[in-house]
């Protein structure tokens, strides 16, 4: 098919043709984006946390006088361990996606600047803190008794026993290529040495790529250590929680104590990032809804200003075909100039949001995705309107001029 006879009736209908291009770039610089962000979101939701997720449950403790709490905590584990069906029971001062952060910098190097350093969250478990979250131990050991027993918070909120449990993200960032066992992990005045690595466990606050930077150090009990982490067997978990939540209450009754399994503090942790992820979903349905009825209408509105022209070549021999075939590949080169442009928009605002809202950089395959699905949007669309102007009797065209 030649494609002079369209361009010149495209040059004749300017405004048209000028506002189909103009909403499929648009479209195609959302959908790109918004297919991404939804993307980013999934994979959030979706991170890996090496715990035993299904078995734990989460009992916090909140209100209670620092110095009572730090000697309450024995008395309180050991009541919880009475439980039947606990497997493991400790005290910590956070969990994973609990958004109660504690965040420190750590260098490999002792004379590490601020800006070398790297930002990490910070575990402080009681004894059998690595049972009672279900660590996976990947390298090294755990902590031993002698190391709790030790430990204390100093001025900072750091601990002085100088060893700590690293996630494998972690030693990769720190160490790359080499084992991290043995190593140093650097804060002045303070210095720890990694004495284990586990797998990756989820910060309190996901950041990113930077989402397993977790450490963990041993602690004696202090009044920080306010999450009751109790383990057991998946099917009891909602029980123990229960009776755990009702024990504690009654040990400490001026207390606020919540109980909630781990799956819970999960699902409510990324109900936001599920809200938003659907959300684009539907402004992604939309919005290529717009596009297509967008399309249907200018090219109906075509297919009537130009029943003479149809006429004329169905006249001079054209069949149905010929006819669908035109306004298809018209719509085809209305949708490649609009996905040109709208691809060079997406990248554009990719980079806003990339320096404005900490976005990561979109992948390049996101662009000709989005390319395909607005050519075959366009297609789609154009298709009622060509078969209607190709069902149009040449007699018939010919005398509506």
């Amino acid at each position: 098919m030649e494609i002079r006879p369209i361009l010149a009736s495209l040059r004749k209908h300017r405004i048209p043709a000028i506002l189909i291009v103009l909403e499929i770039a648009l479209a195609c610089a959302v959908l790109c984006n918004a297919v991404f962000m939804i993307g980013q979101r999934v994979v959030d939701i979706q991170r890996s946390n090496a715990i035993d997720e299904r078995g734990i449950g989460v009992i916090t403790v909140d209100g209670s006088d620092p110095k009572m709490a730090s000697s309450d905590i024995p008395r309180n584990l050991a009541r919880l361990r009475a439980i039947a069906g606990v497997q493991a029971v400790a005290v910590t001062n956070t969990v994973p996606l609990s958004n109660n952060n504690w965040g420190w910098a750590f260098g490999a190097t002792p004379d590490s600047r601020f800006n070398d350093a790297v930002n990490i969250s910070a575990y402080f478990l009681s004894e059998g803190g690595d049972r009672a979250l279900g660590l996976q131990l990947l390298q090294g050991r755990f902590f031993s008794s002698d190391e709790y027993a030790d430990s204390k918070r100093g001025s900072m909120p750091l601990v002085d026993t100088h060893v700590v449990i690293i996630t494998q993200s972690l030693a990769e960032r720190m160490w790359p290529g080499q084992s991290a066992l043995g190593k140093v992990l650097y804060s002045k005045p303070l210095a720890y040495t990694v004495v284990g690595v586990v797998a990756d466990v989820l910060r309190p606050f996901v950041n990113s790529q930077k989402a397993w930077y977790s450490t963990f150090f041993p602690l004696s009990p202090d009044g920080a250590l306010s999450y009751y982490v109790v383990r057991s067997a998946p099917q009891d978990r909602d029980r123990v929680v229960r009776q755990a939540q009702q024990t504690l209450s009654e040990l400490d009754p001026i207390a606020v104590v919540k109980g909630h399994s781990y799956t819970d503090i999960r699902e409510r942790y990324f109900a936001n990032m599920s809200s938003m992820a659907w959300m684009l979903v539907l402004v992604c349905v939309v919005m290529l809804a717009v596009t297509a009825f967008g399309i249907v209408g200018l090219t109906s509105f075509w297919v009537q200003q130009r029943r003479r022209q149809i006429g004329i070549r169905r006249a001079v021999g054209a069949t149905r075909g010929h006819i669908m075939q035109y306004f298809q590949a018209e719509n085809f080169l209305l949708s490649t100039a609009g996905v040109v442009i709208g691809m060079g928009l997406a990248f554009g605002i990719n980079l806003y949001l990339m320096q404005h809202y900490e976005m990561e950089r979109m992948p390049w395959y996101y662009l000709p995705g989005g390319a395909i699905a607005l050519w075959l949007i366009g297609q789609f669309a154009v298709f009622g309107p060509a078969r209607r102007a190709a069902a149009v009797p040449p007699v018939v065209a010919t005398r509506s001029a």
